[in-house]
């Protein structure tokens, strides 16, 4: 079942996230460039990949600014702007303290954030991650994102209900 998706303001922006699993631990998942959490539940594989950290974690997951069902932004953020967004999910969510899993591009914004923050952050795990891109790689990951359902799904819920977009 999917969870209830919340919002924590950072700043003057709303940062979409949701809350599942009732493990001991608290895990927060920082996703790559492009998420939208209320599409990923439509995703049989990352379901059962969720549904398998909720067994021993408390998860919470979100869509960075400007992505997903969270607030549309002019510009991107610079890292700093989005620690600030992460802490604020953190803070909402109630977990003073959480192993971070940065997924993709999330990885550098995790070890940052971890490096910044080391008594929030239980456990760092990066997970297809890198340490500095190549513009090669990052034009070739772009071509591939139109063909992506994530992507195609972009901006299509807001607060649980379908837009104009769909």
């Amino acid at each position: 079942m999917q969870p209830v998706t919340h919002y924590a303001k950072s700043g003057d922006v709303s940062i979409a996230y949701q809350v599942f699993g009732e493990g001991p631990i608290n895990l927060v998942v920082v996703p790559g460039f492009v998420s939208n959490i209320e599409n990923l539940w439509d995703q049989p594989d990352l379901v059962r990949w969720m549904l398998r950290m909720g067994s021993y974690a408390r998860v919470v997951m979100f869509d960075k600014r400007g992505t997903g069902s969270s607030d549309r932004v002019a510009e991107l953020p610079g890292l700093d702007q989005r620690m600030d967004d992460l802490r604020a999910v953190m803070d909402a969510a109630g977990m003073e303290q959480a192993a971070v899993l940065g997924v993709s591009e999330g990885g550098p914004l995790s070890a940052l954030f971890a490096a910044t923050y080391p008594a929030r952050c239980r456990a760092l795990v990066l997970n297809g991650s890198f340490a500095r891109a190549r513009q090669e790689r990052i034009a070739a990951s772009r071509k591939g994102r139109a063909r992506n359902p994530m992507v195609l799904a972009h901006g299509s819920r807001r607060n649980g209900k379908r837009t104009s977009a769909e």
